[in-house]
């Protein structure tokens, strides 16, 4: 299904639920049960800033068209925290969104692809540029100052942290009074987004380059190439190739987006496949390895060690362990 919304300042919750067939019951739109399971519920605090949490699955493919009608000057910058709930248990097996916070500005006009039978369970805030300058402008980083001052696109992507998760957590449910929602909601964004400039403030302080739209999808097509062959080394020349970029401008945007180099993020995702069939598919350590490129499998167990913290039989037989894709 297609849909197409305007934001005029206030999200778009109400058009959404109109164009799923349901209403607003209090706070929460809860997905009819011919369209999926779950809700999405949202908060607003004035032109500061804004919150919603989606927590459901659809039946069918949702493409949505999101046009933001911004005032002259308004500047709005969005962190979208995907995966961050764990996947409700079904008779028949979800696909988990892949967990990582995404930060860009709130440009005039954005798609959404929401796939069936994915669970969706994500926290998105948007804040004005104003209000991150008074909470977040002493901050000396590149990539702070990008957020707060930069006028050109801009993209970046982090992990999900486990303090992240445990605030996460604590969103679900109703754990104040009603007269209590809207104040301790907005504490918790605030707590969500010290978790995530925390993280930002951990990385290399290189300086950060312009993006063009095209620079964007081009860097994401290559973190895409390398999801879906994570049982191949990424050939760097290759991908700069396909990306239509020089080697070291590909390897810079890809770093400045990320975090992480080409290599390093390859490796991290490799390690997060690998933890994610030994726990949710329960597959033995010789064929998660195998199955990931591995040819020695003390070196897999070398590696994953390094990125998860123990060894792949420990890890597969820990219950306390929960897989996340950060």
């Amino acid at each position: 299904m297609k849909i197409s919304v305007i934001d005029k300042g206030s999200g778009v919750m109400q058009q959404f639920a109109e164009a799923i067939g349901t209403t607003f019951r209090g706070r929460f739109i809860y997905i009819p049960e011919n369209k999926g399971q779950g809700y999405i519920t949202g908060f607003s605090w004035d032109n500061e800033l804004r919150m919603i949490i989606r927590n459901y699955h659809l039946k069918e493919d949702f493409f949505i068209e999101r046009t933001n009608e911004l005032s002259e000057g308004e500047e709005n910058i969005g962190f979208l925290l995907n995966g961050i709930f764990p996947s409700p248990v079904q008779t028949e097996p979800l696909s988990p969104e892949r967990a990582n916070v995404m930060i860009c500005m709130q440009t005039v006009s954005s798609v959404m692809d929401m796939p069936s039978n994915t669970f969706f369970g994500s926290v998105g805030i948007v804040v004005s540029r104003q209000y991150l300058r008074k909470v977040f402008g002493n901050l000396h980083h590149p990539v702070v100052a990008t957020i707060l001052e930069a006028k050109d696109n801009f993209l970046f992507e982090t992990g999900i942290s486990p303090e992240m998760i445990k605030t996460a957590h604590e969103m679900l449910g109703q754990p104040v009074p009603e007269s209590l929602e809207r104040h301790y909601y907005k504490l918790k964004c605030e707590e969500m987004l010290c978790y995530i400039f925390a993280l930002l403030v951990q990385r290399e302080a290189m300086p950060t380059s312009n993006m063009h739209i095209d620079d964007i999808k081009a860097i994401y097509s290559i973190k895409n190439y390398l999801q879906s062959n994570l049982d191949k080394a990424p050939d760097i020349a290759s991908l700069a190739r396909e990306a239509g970029m020089s080697e070291p401008k590909m390897r810079k945007l890809f770093t400045q987006t990320f975090g992480k180099g080409v290599f390093e993020y390859y490796q991290h995702m490799r390690m997060q496949e690998a933890a994610w069939l030994l726990k949710e598919k329960r597959l033995a350590v010789s064929e998660v390895g195998y199955r990931l490129g591995f040819t020695n499998l003390s070196h897999f167990s070398r590696v994953f060690e390094q990125h998860i913290g123990m060894k792949p039989k420990k890890y597969s037989m820990n219950s306390d362990v929960e897989v996340r894709f950060l």
